[in-house]
């Protein structure tokens, strides 16, 4: 096995930086033993191949092993002895040898580039998968980011450790172990004197090593808050322009950039340290040997094509030394990016349906409320002994100060939380006791925040029913007023969204979204502040698409803009969790109460 005898640079530099622009720190595992068994489990299947693999490992790092052996008969027997055709086949046999070592080497790499890449892909289905059954509750309280980071970030580390650092791991181990076991074997003083070097090695690579890790990791963080700032100011251009802060972003950037210099320096001064150190004590291991095998020659007790079989092995053996030192690093890195990954795998996953959960069909629409008590935190209560009976077909508006409580009862109908106490009931039966799929199915919200996927427009508007037909998309494109600007885009519904739908106005996504909510064709409707963040031009035609789409139905409206909901047939007013008030526009005007205060106080444009 060819080892150089010297890191380049760049090797240094690859063994401990991380991905630029990511702030970094070295993570250990809390438990890192539960997290390797659990991560083995995933490699369990592949036994009988990494059995294989762990057999050319061997195979490779023995071949490794016969090189210098041989070169060290080659100059006794057949330099020594002047047997021209001895040293021809020492040299095949030293070609061979060489050969047939790399040979398994890219064999075992190739196995085990398969083998970490399906556990990789178990793995990240599972965790995607798991997900998917997690309780809304878990992403109210888990930033989109930090799941994101699961899902590459640390899914990358564990694979970096998987399919590169475990075949590393073994046969620096495997070499370092079969040359001591050589030298022992061929000269026990030589042996010896090598033992005295190699701890003295270990040191120095581990103390450079050390300085080095931790200036690359403050390397990275600067490197991230760069970004960050450079990021910041490329998106907030127009406000820095329009607030006259160019001078105040050019200092911070200046101040960020100083500061990634100066861990650049430190970071690169000890990598390059590492390379002329890592020689230095190379030379010095075959400076001790030669000195002492010499001396042995001198005494006739060693020949000098051992001498050379032992230089030849005290080179091979700084490299998986260094080696050793870094891969600790992943290693570690890579159980602490288990451990979050199976941290969200254990998260109990949202409520399932109940065992005698009862399929339902297209529901009538009545909805019923009794004494609903419910709070986020158990200790915190939001809505208190809430009672409301909604006829089918009827549009009810619900409207209050803002944390009134009026998004969280939509929640609780969708059962993207349960109540605590109370019941609500769909045409007289208990939500819990119908299944999730079928309650949903029932049931469609548009949202003041629409999301769109990045697909095609056609594709977006079919989510609201898989199985709809490209007709019965431009048909619900059409009720929603928006089948007259999407025939306008270059490639019409086939024309395809860019991230969150950011090639189209605000009040073009929300057409979508309505044209989506009438393709699913519920029972009942769910309208969130669905007309609160366009003008007021786009809002009577996302009116007049709305109109369509509650017609029939069920509707429950939420609304701060309170002329919006003029015509419904009973507005709910909540302040605190509770019914403040409730009746039609006029009725609730004639009361002067507390909706009477919201519209005049709207109306004086005033905040609620």
């Amino acid at each position: 096995m060819a080892y150089e005898t010297t890191p380049s640079v760049q090797d240094v530099r690859a063994s401990f930086q991380r991905r630029a622009g990511r702030p970094a720190k070295f993570e250990k595992a809390a438990d890192p033993r539960k997290a390797m068994v659990r991560l083995l489990k995933y490699l369990g299947p592949f036994k009988s191949l990494l059995i294989l693999v762990v057999g050319f490992i061997v195979l490779y790092s023995l071949l490794g092993l016969a090189g210098p052996y041989l070169m060290g008969r080659a100059i006794d027997k057949s330099i020594g002895g002047k047997d021209l055709h001895g040293l021809l086949v020492t040299a095949l046999l030293m070609l061979a040898a060489y050969f047939l070592s790399n040979f398994f080497n890219i064999i075992a790499n190739l196995i085990m580039a398969r083998i970490s890449q399906n556990a990789l892909k178990n793995l990240r289905g599972d965790l995607f998968a798991h997900i998917q059954t997690l309780s809304m509750r878990f992403f109210d309280t888990h930033p989109a980011g930090g799941l994101m980071s699961r899902l590459t970030n640390d899914i990358d580390a564990i694979n970096q450790t998987v399919s590169q650092n475990i075949i590393s791991l073994i046969a620096s181990i495997l070499t370092m172990i079969g040359i001591l076991a050589s030298m022992f074997i061929l000269n026990h003083w030589l042996a010896l004197a090598s033992l005295v070097v190699i701890p003295i090695m270990y040191w120095f690579s581990n103390f450079i090593a050390k300085y080095t890790r931790k200036g690359f990791r403050e390397l990275q963080k600067d490197l991230g808050e760069l970004n960050a700032v450079a990021e910041e100011t490329v998106s907030g251009f127009k406000v820095i322009k329009a607030f006259r802060r160019n001078e105040s972003a050019i200092e911070t950037f200046r101040q960020k950039n100083n500061a990634v210099f100066k861990s650049a320096v430190y970071a690169n001064s000890y990598a390059m340290l590492l390379m002329p150190l890592t020689g230095v004590l190379g030379s010095f291991f075959v400076i001790v040997l030669a000195s002492l095998g010499g001396w042995l020659a001198l005494k006739e007790l060693v020949s000098i094509g051992m001498i050379a079989t032992f230089i030849n092995y005290a080179q091979n053996f700084t490299s998986p030394l260094r080696q050793l030192s870094n891969l600790y690093n992943s290693i570690q890195a890579a159980l602490a990016g288990a451990e979050r990954v199976f941290e969200i795998i254990d998260t109990k996953p949202e409520t399932p349906d109940l065992p005698d959960a009862v399929p339902a069909g297209r529901f009538k629409g009545e909805v019923s409320l009794r004494n609903v008590v419910f709070g986020y935190n158990p200790e915190r209560v939001i809505i208190r002994n809430f009672s409301l009976e909604i006829p089918a077909g009827q549009t009810i508006a619900l409207v209050g100060p803002t944390g009134a409580g009026k998004t969280t009862i939509t929640n609780l109908l969708t059962r993207f939380y349960d109540i605590q106490e109370g019941q609500i009931r769909i045409d007289g039966i208990d939500i819990r006791a119908i299944r999730k799929a079928d309650l949903r199915r029932n049931l469609a919200l548009v949202l003041q925040d629409t999301f769109l996927f990045a697909d095609t427009i056609l594709e977006n508007i079919r989510f609201g029913r898989l199985d709809a037909t490209d007709e019965e998309c431009f048909e619900a494109a059409r009720m929603a007023e928006a089948d007259h600007f999407i025939r306008q885009l270059p490639r019409g519904y086939h024309t395809n969204l860019s991230e969150r739908a950011g090639n189209l106005s605000q009040g073009q996504r929300q057409l979508l979204s309505i044209a989506r909510a009438i393709l699913a064709n519920p029972s009942i409707l769910i309208l969130d502040e669905a007309t609160s963040s366009v003008d007021t031009r786009t809002e009577l035609r996302i009116q007049k698409a709305l109109l369509r789409l509650m017609e029939g139905r069920t509707s429950i409206v939420i609304a701060h803009r309170l002329s919006t909901i003029r015509d419904a047939d009973s507005i709910v007013v909540i302040n605190n969790g509770e019914i403040v008030e409730q009746g039609n526009h006029e009725e609730l005007l004639e009361r002067r109460g507390f909706y009477h205060h919201l519209y005049m106080s709207q109306f004086k444009g005033n905040e609620i």
